[in-house]
């Protein structure tokens, strides 16, 4: 978006720059009257192909910029420009009566150091009396999130409410439901970035890929509509670093917390001290809990290794082994918890049937 606002902007000046700069070079050269719309299509095609190799460079110095006033802290921000203005509205007062003498170096010298030194004084003032500032506006402590307890209290708020998809948690399903629950809350941005690596999975020449990319756009529709989370879309592209790091930059740069089903990210996260919810890490906090001498009814799905072992499963996935339990093969049957055992793949459950055939 913001190298289609520039493109447009620099044709607009180009041709600008044709009508008062070429039609009297070329006027000047003709001894003639040229027609103003051939000056300014002279004009946006010499001065456009001259600086358009500059818009490239011109919009990474303004993401730059963008990215380095994120981290500046609110408060930081509002004080030097309280500041700034004053100072400004100061230089003015002053300058004023300067420009009507008939020196020339008052006149003109003068003024524009004036206007840049009380600008700079200003801005200094502000930013480094922001305390003072902030006492005297009672309603602004709630942003200060360095020297009061209520600002890092605030901060901390603003990271939970802040939640950054990323194309795992999306093409995932689960997250509607989870936003629907109520275990969600605030704002969901979704970078750029994210929404461009959905739109190649729903447009993958492979059926799966495809039908999974359509449905994480369909689910993203769904939550922006239907349920009331706010959910905004982040423009910034962060293309000049890897897939991974853009997460924590961008979480770092609204104080966010990152919603991810993807393990390498979570400790990529956790290296860099960034807040990230994990999908699967909920689902396992929420599987049912069996204990031994427990009765649960379950369907046998099929055999099991040994003789005579029926296996079923829990709705979460976790492996049910029922000793006896090969002839009840498709049949829902109550049985008895005897064991539980953690292995590296997960938990697994023993148990029997608690009436046998025969």
């Amino acid at each position: 978006m913001l190298d289609i606002i520039l493109k447009r902007i620099t044709i607009i000046m180009s041709g600008t720059i044709g009508i008062f700069l070429v039609l009297d070079l070329i006027n000047g050269m003709t001894n003639g009257k040229v027609p103003l719309w051939v000056s300014y299509l002279i004009g946006i095609v010499v001065f456009f192909i001259t600086i358009f190799w500059m818009i490239g460079y011109g919009i990474s110095f303004i993401r730059l910029i963008e990215e380095k006033l994120m981290e500046v802290p609110v408060t930081n921000v509002l004080c030097g420009s309280i500041g700034l203005i004053l100072g400004l509205s100061l230089a003015f007062l002053i300058t004023s009566p300067l420009k009507e003498m008939s020196i020339g170096v008052v006149n003109t010298v003068f003024p524009i150091f004036l206007t840049l030194l009380f600008g700079y004084l200003g801005f200094q003032v502000g930013f480094k009396k922001k305390n003072d500032i902030i006492n005297l506006l009672p309603a602004l402590e709630l942003n200060d999130t360095k020297n009061t307890k209520i600002g890092v209290e605030s901060k901390k708020e603003l990271q939970r409410k802040v939640k950054i998809l990323d194309t795992g948690a999306i093409l995932d399903g689960r997250i509607e439901e989870i936003c629907k629950t109520g275990f969600l809350e605030g704002t969901l941005v979704i970078p750029e970035f994210v929404l461009e690596e959905v739109q190649h999975v729903a447009d993958s020449s492979e059926p799966i890929k495809r039908n999974r990319g359509r449905k994480g756009l369909d689910t993203l529709n769904r939550i922006q509509k239907e349920l009331e989370l706010q959910v905004e879309i982040y423009e910034g592209g962060f293309n000049e670093i890897k897939a991974v790091d853009r997460f924590v930059k961008l979480a770092k740069l609204l104080n966010g917390t990152v919603v991810t089903n993807d393990s390498n990210l979570n400790k990529v996260c956790n290296l860099h001290d960034v807040n990230v919810l994990n999908i699967n890490d909920l689902a396992r906090a929420i599987k049912p809990v069996v204990f031994p001498g427990e009765k649960i009814n379950v369907q046998i799905i099929k055999d099991g290794k040994d003789d005579n072992q029926g296996v079923a499963y829990l709705d979460d996935g976790t492996m049910i082994v029922v000793e006896k339990g090969r002839d009840y093969i498709g049949d829902y049957i109550d049985v008895l918890v005897t064991k539980l055992l953690q292995t590296p793949a997960g938990k697994m459950i023993f148990a029997k049937p608690i009436i046998q055939k025969g």
